[in-house]
């Protein structure tokens, strides 16, 4: 039964193209027909689904997920006041007159509030509404434009503490905590702060790429951009938040504010000035509540269906021939890792970055991890991998979403070509740190990268403790 669970991931593919149905109702349909699949087979023992709800109020009892509605709280809080404005406005203003100062301007927007605001769709949503009419009026082409708010809405995701970031962070603390309790090495286990210090290097390249080909690519607008005129109340906006985003930003990543804090502070703050402005009363204030409630549901119940769907995957016994087919990858680690994040990317056509981190990630990365001790550096790749995902032609999320949002007809093939550039410095730095590890280890200490050399395992005990990791809980 196995190779059952194969079955089923393709089907949940199938489900989510064919169907159009939110993702969490096609994995709890799957769910459920793999599950009866196992018990009319004999694999699954009826008793032991009784150990699902136990496994889901354990889930939720993880402090981190306070995050998720705070996060979005915080992106439709920025899409409502004029803070996006006021830095864009801030950013013509000091950089040199040129026909590329405001697509870097928008590109260093998309940097600043990205983490802020909680996932790609609202950074997509509140960039458009901002920089794309700006954009236009410069004569920036519209492929351009589409280019430009597309790579921007994404950077948030390399830059603590983003949505994607922590999600990600809590699945690979629970995949190295699987490995090390396998393999009984003393590694000590990553956490949230371990992989947003490894992100730091990776992504800070990654912006430096994206504001140099954005210069590059400014030199197609048909004139010179108008001086932006900054009124004192939106110079001293723009100072206060940006004052406020880097100290909440820098905080996080250095480690003075764990990320939940972090988005508390940056909620309470925005929710307080929405209020004391007079921006947030009323409709608007019912309906940012509302929206920030429909959002956080959405998320809670796609992590409660893949939670389901993978308890049944490993029930089915899915998870030990994964396991065994990355302990057989033959070559060395870097071909192992390139291999899985091959999977990942084939995943990311049908999956979206979300749904990647709840379904994809638990099955494939605890037996990575116990071949490959650098926790570290196996996250980084997959967060690049999942940034890769958004932009991936045709159907990367931000993609469909820039095309949805800004409602102009635009060729795919001159989209994409504006896009090319882009596509290969992410690409780029995905080899790069592929081959040079030590670019998601640096300022790290010697005590939090130390571990005694574990003895190699034989297959036989490989796939021993396999077996016992991914082994269910008996239901009490």
């Amino acid at each position: 039964m196995e190779w059952t669970g194969l079955a089923l991931l393709g089907l949940v593919g199938v489900g989510i193209i064919s169907t159009g149905l939110p993702a969490a109702i096609v994995l709890i349909a799957v769910a459920t027909f793999g599950a009866i699949i196992g018990v009319a087979a004999g694999t699954i023992e009826g008793s032991t689904l009784w150990a699902l709800p136990s496994r889901l109020i354990n889930l939720f009892e993880n402090d981190l997920l306070q995050a998720l509605p705070l996060y979005v709280m915080m992106g439709l809080l920025l899409d409502r006041l004029p803070v996006a404005d006021a830095l864009y406005r801030a950013g013509n203003a000091v950089l040199p007159r040129s026909p590329s100062a405001p697509l870097v301007s928008g590109m260093m927007l998309g940097a600043l509030l990205g983490p802020m605001n909680g996932s790609v769709g609202a950074s997509v949503l509140g960039l458009s509404r901002v920089v794309s009419p700006r954009l236009a009026a410069e004569g920036i082409p519209a492929p351009n434009r589409h280019a430009i708010i597309a790579v921007a809405s994404t950077l948030g995701v390399l830059v603590p503490p983003s949505l994607v970031l922590i999600l990600l962070s809590d699945a690979m603390l629970s995949a190295h905590t699987m490995a090390v309790t396998a393999t009984g090495r003393s590694d000590r286990v990553v956490n949230t702060q371990d992989i947003f210090h490894a992100a730091l290097v990776p992504g800070g390249i990654f912006l430096a790429l994206c504001l140099a080909l954005s210069w590059i690519a400014g030199r197609t607008a048909t004139k010179l951009p108008d001086r932006e005129r900054l009124t004192a109340g939106q110079g001293l906006l723009a100072a206060v938040a940006l004052v406020s985003l880097i100290a909440l930003l820098g905080g996080v990543a250095l480690g003075y504010f764990y990320a939940v804090e972090a988005a508390a502070m940056g909620a309470f703050a925005l929710l307080a000035a929405g209020l004391l402005t007079g921006r947030l009363r009323g409709v608007v204030l019912n309906k940012v509540l509302n929206d920030a409630i429909a959002l956080t549901g959405a998320l809670f119940s796609l992590l409660l269906a893949a939670t389901t769907f993978t308890m049944v995957l490993r029930l089915l016994g899915t998870a030990d021939l994964v396991g065994k087919m990355v302990s057989s990858i033959p070559g060395s680690d870097i071909t192992a890792v390139a291999v899985v994040l091959s999977v990942i990317g084939v995943s990311a056509f049908v999956l979206d970055a979300f749904e990647i981190i709840f379904v994809i990630v638990p099955i494939v990365i605890p037996p990575l991890l116990i071949r490959i001790a650098d926790a570290r550096w196996v996250s980084v790749l997959v967060l690049l991998t999942l940034q890769s995902s958004f932009l991936l032609p045709p159907f990367g999320y931000a993609l469909m979403m820039v095309r949805g949002v800004l409602k102009e007809t635009v060729a795919f093939r001159s989209f994409v070509r504006s896009l090319a550039p882009f596509l290969a410095a992410q690409w780029l730095l995905l080899l790069l740190v592929l081959f040079f590890p030590q670019l998601t280890h640096v300022g790290q200490s010697s005590e939090d990268g130390s571990r005694l050399p574990a003895a190699p395992l034989s297959d036989a005990e490989f796939n021993k403790r396999l077996n016992e990791m991914i082994k269910l809980p008996e239901p009490e």
